[in-house]
């Protein structure tokens, strides 16, 4: 069974930036698509960004393609987030989801807190 565990939240300035991690354990990493999560209470769940771990490949929604950026080391199993020119409107707890290419479970971390507010 997979576990994830984020890290890397914090309160920030807007303008700053913070990079968040997803180390994952107890899975075979390349065989997973990573993607970071946002949610804001009493909202739906957002998708951010996503990364093949086996290609590489990376996808991200509109609001922060020119501004995140989500990388994987394989070596430590951890995919990263790199959140730069952050806004208020990026306050959220941002979630890790591994989904698996084939058949098989898919997981959730439990979170970690973004706050931009000067």
């Amino acid at each position: 069974q997979a576990q994830l565990a984020e890290s890397g939240g914090a309160v920030v300035q807007p303008g700053g930036s913070l990079r968040l991690s997803c180390a994952v354990s107890g899975v075979t990493f390349t065989n997973y698509i990573i993607h970071w999560y946002r949610q804001i209470p009493g909202k739906e769940r957002e998708w951010v960004a996503r990364i093949g771990a086996d290609d590489g490949s990376r996808y991200y929604t509109a609001s922060v393609k020119d501004r995140f950026a989500i990388t994987k080391d394989d070596a430590k199993k951890t995919v990263y987030l790199q959140m730069n020119n952050l806004q208020p409107e990026d306050t959220a707890m941002y979630y890790c989801f591994a989904n698996p290419r084939g058949d098989g479970a898919s997981y959730w971390g439990l979170g970690t807190q973004v706050t931009v507010s000067s």
